[in-house]
């Protein structure tokens, strides 16, 4: 592979692009050190030993950081990487690292958000909101099942908090009150049969 543009981003760095698409930042004692400039070619062996001595390392110490911030999904967790300048083999490098200890782990930042969120969201906002993170939609099913969310108690509340009567509410504010919950990810099925049900 050659190395088609060295793109200084600051006094201290630049990203570097490869003609086969891989881009990855080097701090310039770096470039000096494994004597790579724009123009040159790295050979096979030259590109694992950056690999193995700066890019999966940092790609590891981004990762950590990124952690300590907040629990993400791996696909957060890869998409932060490469962002920061990581090539896929470190990105890689580093999520296998992270999946062995478990520091990354969907299953567990699913089960998290559903436990948190059950309370308040409703089946469709947890999925969309998990499927948004790149989560596994069969795992997050997998979730949800598991968390046993009562959703018609989170339409009740909801109806309770908004004044709603059913005796005295017209067909306007039925109709307003429905869009309201639907907006909340509910069924049509299941708000009717909590909104219209006799005490």
């Amino acid at each position: 592979m050659r190395i088609v543009s060295v793109e200084p981003l600051d006094k201290k760095k630049s990203r570097v692009l490869t003609d086969e698409g891989l881009a990855f930042l080097l701090f310039n004692g770096e470039m000096e050190h494994y004597g790579l400039a724009e123009g040159q070619e790295i050979g096979r062996d030259l590109y694992e030993k950056l690999l193995r001595e700066v890019l999966c390392p940092r790609a590891k110490e981004k990762l950590i950081r990124l952690l300590e911030a907040s629990d993400k999904t791996e696909a957060e967790l890869r998409r932060r990487l490469k962002d920061g300048g990581c090539p896929p083999e470190a990105a890689e490098a580093a999520l296998d690292w992270a999946r062995e200890y478990r520091y990354a782990d969907d299953r567990r930042y699913a089960e998290n958000y559903v436990r948190s969120a059950g309370e308040s969201k409703s089946r469709r906002q947890i999925e969309a909101f998990l499927t948004g993170k790149g989560v596994d939609r069969e795992l997050i099913r997998e979730c949800l099942d598991e968390a046993e969310i009562d959703e018609a108690g989170q339409i009740r509340r909801l109806l309770e908090k908004r004044g709603y009567c059913r005796e005295e509410a017209d067909e306007r504010e039925q109709r307003r009150t429905m869009a309201f919950l639907s907006r909340r990810g509910f069924s049509y099925e299941a708000i009717l049969d909590i909104m219209h049900k006799k005490d």
